[in-house]
């Protein structure tokens, strides 16, 4: 029989915690066929209710007791230097621990990158965390990173952000060989900032066991032109944040001209065999909430802060999958011939 795999999660992290956090959990157990248990992190007189309202959640849960959690609003520095003992710290170092095999938090997105770069430190190779958001495509779901975690990277941090996505889109959606982009103004070798143009050169120079196609526009991004884009985390944030902001617009108007007048309540009656449930499905950013921290010697998932249950049970979804697959190895051959040219620039740099 398969041993379950532990989620670690920050139960205290997010707007609605730690309701939101439990019910998501609960959610998540319906229909599972992966043996999964839960470490919640948190106030145990608030936790404990919550999961005794539902059946069969106690029986796969662990509730550790903390008194303190992390401020949505604590700078990074802040958070890691006040947050030892915290849900968000706790849930974290349970990887470190052996306790669990991924964490997952709906907390501050800058102090979980902080805290999470403390206890569970970089692989080699990489500089800085990025994090992967799964986006909708025509048919499966394309990766963009990063999508938060950094506003400013240098050409060499986009080169790394190209192989922890492709690792991470193999690992994950099972793509054999996965095309790679990088996002710009145009497809025109000169169009672009220099960054951008350089990080390009440094991916060609680099010959890496990667499928890169150049740069890709922001169009391609939901035709899934690549399986990966690699952004900035300003620019991914934005992107992700507007393509979720469309996609409730339209769902607004699709359920008025549905619901507004007799013509279209037939009409919606006409498509309720289905349809409507999965093009909804499909239009729901809860669909796809969870962005993975990607480049740690362990693995933590993002969950919305404003999500409710069912956002958050998708982040543990995404959590299982990675948890369940090969990304962490999947990476350690690109991340080596990374290494080996980074070592080769400063010695000849050393030599000149």
């Amino acid at each position: 029989m398969t041993a379950p795999l532990v989620l670690s999660i920050d139960a205290m992290g997010g707007d609605d915690a730690p309701a939101a956090i439990i019910d998501g959990a609960a959610h998540f157990l319906k229909g599972r066929k992966r043996a999964v248990r839960y470490l919640f992190h948190g106030d145990a007189a608030q936790l404990e209710p919550l999961v005794a309202k539902h059946a069969g959640l106690g029986g796969v849960s662990e509730i550790r007791h903390t008194d303190g959690q992390v401020d949505m609003s604590a700078k990074p520095s802040e958070a890691v230097r006040r947050s030892r003992g915290s849900s968000m710290w706790n849930a974290v170092h349970a990887i470190k621990d052996g306790d669990a095999h991924v964490a997952v938090s709906a907390g501050n997105t800058g102090a979980l990158m902080a805290i999470s770069k403390v206890i569970l430190r970089m692989k080699k190779g990489v500089h800085r965390p990025a994090i992967a958001a799964s986006w909708p495509a025509p048919r499966g779901f394309s990766t963009v990173l990063d999508v938060g975690a950094n506003v400013e990277v240098s050409p060499s941090q986009l080169v790394e952000f190209a192989v922890l996505g492709e690792a991470f889109h193999r690992a994950v959606h099972g793509a054999a060989h996965p095309t790679v982009g990088l996002l710009n103004v145009g497809q025109e070798e000169l169009k672009g900032s220099q960054s951008i143009r350089d990080a390009d050169a440094l991916i060609r120079e680099a010959e890496l066991d990667m499928d890169y196609r150049g740069f890709v526009e922001g169009d391609d991004i939901s035709s899934a032109t690549t399986n990966v884009v690699v952004t900035d985390g300003f620019t991914g944030n934005i992107a992700l944040k507007t393509a979720e902001g469309t996609a409730r617009l339209v769902g607004g108007w699709l359920r008025e001209a549905l619901t507004g007048s007799l013509s279209g309540k037939i009409a919606a009656a006409i498509l309720s065999l289905g349809a409507l449930d999965r093009l909804r499905e499909r239009m729901d950013p809860r669909s796809v909430n969870g962005g993975v921290f990607l480049g740690l010697n362990g693995v933590v998932v993002k969950s919305h802060g404003g999500t409710d249950a069912l956002g958050f049970a998708t982040s543990l979804r995404i959590a299982l999958e990675m948890a369940d697959s090969r990304f962490l190895s999947e990476i350690e051959n690109n991340l080596a011939r990374l290494s080996d040219m980074s070592d080769r620039a400063e010695a000849a740099q050393a030599e000149g």
